[in-house]
């Protein structure tokens, strides 16, 4: 059976701007060729597994030819894999796309195009650059800046380009803007015609350059642009005074590291991203099911024999709540309880199941919990149901049975040392060691190591790297509820 391959558009450098069939798509693939400018956290959504081919290309250094790509394309295919070409930007704008699709169809194999936001639209966006505005332009064009070097003469009509009301973007054109700028000025476009420079454009390394036609290829060299750039010229780079929006956020620039499981990491991911940090979801822990489900279901089908259940990571709400259904019964169990949580992000598991918990303290950690149960008085004889991590401690146990309650605890699931690629590793942090690493438990930082390699993870530990953690450290604490020391 011959497999099919997707040639995919993973956006311009946000990771946040892959379409969901793309996403779709780079999950289930079996194989995964990408290029240079994908951004790297896309490659960790690969399936464990997944063969990483890094096919990048830059100025005058091609890993891969194109003649090679195309014919990893058909041999992976051939061999029955499904096969997703990530390329930046849009696959068939700039991407070479196009070629790749031919030669594809030329052999049988089947292929399905996947497009992406292409780097003209998303990264003048990202610069506060409007491509157009009825004020400004009537159309755009989207040019080339670095034809094919092997041809004869020019196909780029420099006089259509220099046109009234116009934009005009280029790709790779930077080591060319001096001849860029003069040849769109000698076709009738006056020197100082706005012009933008944005330097990997929609990442957290984004640098962005205003000038005229008359001296943005001066602004270039003195401010070191290089590759990857995009050149934008036209009256409505004059915007960006005011629409700039992107490179003034909070932590703009900033790389951030998230070590909790990848379905875990929504909130904190979303309030990281939207203060401007580039987030990378590296999970170094993997949450699953207990080796023997049988006592969690034993303590489910005996839940109404206890006073209070005490949940104190969102992983253990899953577990408990298949474990009531399977012994025939469902949230109305609980009635009478009390229900007692640690984080926002427990309390909100459990109200998706339509349980609110009726003890939420301040702080989220168990310390807390054990200190406001206890100022209720009265936990004398008073039983507790714990569904909890396989390597949470036994500090909230102690502290409730000081009172003279006693607590019943079951593991619900478990934590285990995710198994990553070396070469999707590699690929996430090959360009610089991130700003900050965030544990959100003691497993998380203990399996960091293992994760990254000796070598990589000794050069984390002397760098300025800031290692983050979610709370005290707590004996009792498993995932979402511990924290951890500076590894």
């Amino acid at each position: 059976m011959i497999g099919t391959v997707y040639l995919v558009g993973a956006g311009p450098g946000d990771p946040g701007l892959i379409t969901v069939r793309g996403l779709a798509v780079l999950r289930g693939a079996d194989v995964v060729v990408h290029d240079h400018l994908v951004p790297r956290a896309l490659l960790a959504e690969a399936k464990p597994g997944a063969e990483i081919v890094y096919a990048g290309k830059r100025a005058a250094d091609h890993i891969m030819r194109q003649a090679r790509i195309n014919e990893l394309l058909v041999e992976r295919a051939l061999a029955g894999l499904a096969v997703c070409r990530l390329k930046g930007g849009d696959p068939f704008v700039f991407g070479r796309g196009g070629e790749e699709a031919l030669h594809l169809a030329e052999h049988g194999v089947p292929f399905e195009i996947v497009p992406g936001v292409t780097a003209a639209v998303g990264v003048p966006a990202y610069a506060g650059i409007p491509v157009t505005h009825r004020a400004f332009c009537a159309s755009v064009s989207i040019s080339t800046g670095h034809e094919d070097p092997e041809k004869d003469g020019s196909d780029i009509d420099w006089t259509g380009l220099a046109g009234p009301k116009k934009t005009v973007v280029f790709y790779m054109g930077v080591r060319n803007l001096a001849s860029i700028a003069a040849k769109l000025t000698e076709a009738g476009l006056a020197g100082d015609t706005p012009a933008a420079l944005v330097h990997r454009g929609a990442t957290a390394q984004q640098r962005t350059a205003v000038g005229t036609l008359a001296t943005i290829a001066r602004i270039a060299e003195t401010e070191k642009f290089e590759p990857p750039c995009l050149i934008v010229v036209g009256e409505v780079v004059r915007l960006r005074e005011k629409l700039a929006w992107f490179e003034n956020r909070p932590l703009f620039g900033r790389s951030v590291v998230l070590t909790r499981p990848r379905e875990r990491g929504g909130l904190l991911k979303d309030a990281l991203a939207s203060r401007g940090a580039h987030v990378i979801e590296f999970p170094t822990i993997r949450i699953v099911p207990p080796e023997d489900g049988a006592p969690l279901r034993d303590a489910a089908a005996r839940v109404d024999e206890f006073y209070g259940l005490i949940v104190t990571s969102a992983s253990a709400v899953e577990p408990f709540f298949e474990a009531l259904l399977a012994t025939g019964r469902d949230a109305r169990a609980l009635a009478g309880l009390l229900v007692a949580a640690v984080g926002p992000a427990t309390a909100e598991a459990l109200r998706a199941r339509g349980i609110v918990p009726d003890l939420l303290p301040e702080k989220a950690h168990a310390e807390s919990l054990a200190q406001a149960l206890a100022s209720r008085g009265g936990l004398a004889g008073k039983r507790f149901l714990f569904p909890q991590g396989d390597l949470a401690g036994d500090a909230l146990a102690r502290a409730l049975e000081a009172e003279g309650a006693s607590v019943t605890g079951v593991v619900a699931y478990r934590n285990i040392p995710e198994a990553w690629n070396g070469r999707a590793v590699a690929a996430l942090f090959e360009e610089r060691t991130p700003d900050a690493v965030v544990f959100t438990s003691p497993s998380t930082a203990r399996n960091l190591a293992a994760c990254l390699g000796t070598e990589r993870y000794e050069r984390w530990k002397s760098s300025p790297c800031v290692f983050a953690s979610i709370g005290p450290r707590n004996d009792a604490g498993d995932e979402g509820v511990g924290a951890a020391r500076r590894p």
